[in-house]
């Protein structure tokens, strides 16, 4: 069966590893355009090294590429700003764009969770790469119980956030937690980053804490850990640091202060403690937050491309 042909847009660090991973790991995907902004950029050298066509002119570069006939997906790696004006575009030309920054034009998909439900939209965004670590567990936790409030810690190496992890940082935490609400079903949510400067660089942690309704504690944690190793077939290198950790509330304890008063009052507290090796296909292993979101994008487009591929059969 052939492959289909993607473009990857933003030639820096997450899609220069996206493109790494679709020349080595898939067999449905293959990369027919590499495009970026800046010519001495290492990821459109590397990728005419590998011979994938390139161009530095943008979206509108890709456009005005002879072969962009043949491109059956796009996937953009860029800013927020910078995807509200590609799938401007890119619109008019059909073709399904997998979004990696935080803008969230399309509904959130994380695919552990929700994948399915998406696959006939034009624009499937990605949200973060802390919402990919953490809304799969607070899913979890919610398939058992009511989660009253979700409180994720993405904690990330600072040498891993470039310039465009940075320039997003508003956006990480306001589409993280609106996805958590959205995806992970959670009534209330709050999402923080944090930038470790540690050296040497620290593999990415995040924290998830929910405020339950009752719930049996044996299957909330046998929830999660089936979500662990759902998430960890696509992301390796995901995995839980120590057990589910679990702790009564009481009547008068400052946890009720984060629920909504018109809601049941939570009767327990779940802490998930994760970490995130990346698979340093292009970027260094500690840099989890950045292969967490390639990992999933290769999902999701393998996805999207065998659906396409079963129909024209």
């Amino acid at each position: 069966m052939t492959p289909v042909k993607v473009a990857v847009i933003g030639s820096g660090n997450i899609g220069t590893d996206l493109m790494m991973k679709v020349q080595r790991l898939s067999s449905v995907l293959e990369m027919g355009a590499m495009v970026g902004i800046d010519p001495n950029s290492d990821g459109l050298n590397r990728a005419a090294r590998l011979g994938v066509p390139t161009t530095a002119g943008g979206v509108e570069g890709l456009l005005a590429m002879p072969t962009f006939d043949e491109i059956g997906l796009v996937f953009d790696a860029t800013s927020a700003s910078a995807h509200v004006h590609n799938a401007r575009l890119l619109a008019p030309h059909r073709k399904p764009l997998v979004d990696l920054t935080p803008a969230a034009i399309g509904p959130f998909v994380v695919p552990a969770v929700n994948l399915d439900e998406h696959l006939d939209q034009d624009n499937l965004n990605m949200v973060t790469c802390g919402g990919q670590a953490t809304i799969p567990v607070v899913a979890a936790i919610s398939r058992i119980s009511e989660v009253l409030y979700a409180e994720i810690v993405a904690s990330i190496a600072s040498r891993s956030a470039g310039p465009g992890t940075r320039a997003n940082i508003d956006e990480f935490t306001e589409t993280t937690s609106r996805a958590m609400q959205v995806v992970g079903g959670a009534r209330r949510s709050k999402a923080i980053i944090v930038l470790n400067p540690a050296e040497p660089p620290m593999i990415m942690r995040d924290t998830v804490h929910c405020l339950i309704a009752d719930a049996d504690p044996r299957e909330v944690e046998e929830s999660v850990l089936a979500m662990v190793d759902q998430v960890a077939s696509y992301v390796p290198g995901y995995r839980l640091k120590q057990r589910v950790q679990f702790r009564r509330i009481g009547a008068e304890d400052f946890a009720n202060n984060l629920v909504d008063d018109q809601v049941a009052r939570p009767q327990w507290q779940v802490t998930v403690y994760l970490q995130v090796e990346g698979a340093a296909h292009y970027l260094p292993a500690y840099a989890g937050n950045l292969d967490i979101m390639t990992s999933a994008a290769v999902r999701v487009g393998e996805r999207l491309a065998s659906r396409h591929l079963s129909r024209l059969t």
